[in-house]
């Protein structure tokens, strides 16, 4: 199936047949493409949980995927393995795919590139999952910003028609090799459990974009067009968005523009997957309290905006923006739990999850990051609660025995808890 004259397009994070940068270019060069996607298993191996909603969204969208393919004469080629080791037994002409900005990304894709060199192929990739990546929007020194409000200027002002016009891939649709259908890995073949989750429709409701400046705030509401989890695997155009963005809403292209500021500040400063962005927050003298991280997991901390928002994350995969920031700061502030603690619990849970924006709102909200709050900003769960939340109609179907006898007291008190941080942080940033 594969020859000398097969070009492959590699999906990722990247699975959908329009406007997709990579396939664009394997269509238009070539005339055997052949679409292939792996499990890697690199990755898939450290996930313990076995329903992982994840893996069953990437599952439910490569059968979509496949049937389109199908439908245009061609196929998917789905595998199971580590890709380097897969790349090892195909022999295609060139190798096409998208970026992907991650530590563990890079890595195997300059091994993936130098094993096709040896064997007389190549690796081709490109820019697809955001507008502008790497070092493309930089200060006039030639060095990365850190702060976002002067790089969303420079993002703006750098913007053209040329970065969010979308690629015309259905005009190369024949250019795809034709086969038969392939066989279709079931999610038990692949070592994980159907559970028919929840998914956010993939659909861009404009209405919601339009009103989002109003809206976004408010968990109560469906005042957000929960597209990250499409961004994230790229069911969904980053270009089509910024294009409607850029006539509907200022303030939800400035929601785009922070995932292009956090992409670029993992690439650029890639210590910061690991540690603090600012070295000093590395002295903070956590608490780490493993009975008080387990009762903020649970959602049992005694304060109902953040036990709602961790009982939302947990049964469905998903937790509103603002509420993010609230149990994060709660986390961080009150309980003087590890960033890295709360960051690993949401990249096990979040559907959505992306390294680099989720790292960098870990890092906002315990001030440790790039442009974060300062360390002095403690969130006040009730005053959030009743700016956000006034009805506590979120609160309510989340924490339904808020109110009675049966809910659990507050872990701590508020007072306590920011008078408290405020002295650690001050501590350990002097040493």
């Amino acid at each position: 199936m594969i020859t000398q004259e097969t070009s492959i397009f590699w999906f990722r994070r990247d699975l959908r047949l329009n406007d997709n940068a990579g396939l664009y270019h394997a269509l238009k060069a070539n005339k055997n493409v052949l679409a292939i996607f792996i499990f890697d298993t690199e990755i898939l191996n450290q996930l313990d949980d076995k329903t992982d909603r994840r893996v069953e969204f990437i599952h439910q969208s490569l059968e979509h995927l496949k049937l389109e393919l199908e439908k245009l004469g061609s196929s998917l080629l789905v595998l199971y393995g580590n890709p380097v080791d897969i790349f090892k037994t195909l022999k295609p002409k060139t190798v096409y795919t998208n970026h992907d900005y991650e530590p563990y990304a890079i890595q195997r894709d300059e091994q993936v590139r130098k094993l096709l060199e040896k064997q007389g192929s190549e690796l081709k990739t490109f820019k697809d999952q955001v507008i502008f990546e790497k070092l493309e929007v930089m200060k006039d020194d030639g060095t990365p910003y850190t702060i976002f409000t002067p790089y969303s200027r420079k993002w703006k002002a750098t913007l053209s028609k040329f970065y969010v016009k979308s690629y015309p891939n259905e005009k190369y649709f024949s250019n795809f090799k034709k086969i038969k259908p392939l066989p279709f890995p079931t999610l038990k073949e692949i070592g994980f459990i159907e559970t028919h989750p929840w998914f956010p429709e993939r659909a861009i409701k404009q209405s919601i974009i339009e009103k989002y400046d109003k809206t976004r705030n408010f968990p109560a509401i469906q005042g957000t067009t929960k597209l990250s989890v499409h961004l994230r695997f790229g069911t969904v155009s980053i270009r089509k968005l910024v294009q409607i963005a850029l006539k509907k809403n200022g303030v939800w292209l400035n929601e785009l523009i922070w995932r292009d500021f956090y992409h670029m500040i993992l690439f650029n400063f890639p210590h910061a997957a690991k540690s603090a962005f600012k070295p000093a927050y590395n002295n903070i003298k956590w608490r780490n309290d493993p009975d008080e991280f387990k009762a903020w997991c649970d959602g049992k901390t005694g304060y109902p905006i953040v036990d709602a928002g961790m009982r939302e994350l947990n049964s469905t995969g998903f937790m509103h923006n603002r509420v993010r920031m609230i149990v994060a700061s709660f986390l961080t502030k009150h309980l003087l739990i590890d960033w890295r603690w709360g960051e690993a619990y949401f990249a096990i849970k979040l559907l959505d999850f992306d390294l680099a924006p989720n790292n960098g709102g870990w890092q906002w909200a315990s001030s440790s990051g790039c442009d974060s709050a300062p360390y002095f900003r403690v969130f006040n769960p009730q005053l959030q609660t009743e700016k956000f939340d006034p009805k506590l109609v979120y609160i309510k179907k989340w924490v339904p025995e808020f109110g009675s006898k049966d809910y659990v007291t507050p872990i701590v008190e508020h007072a306590f808890a920011r008078e408290r941080v405020l002295r650690v942080y001050k501590s350990s940033l002097k040493e």
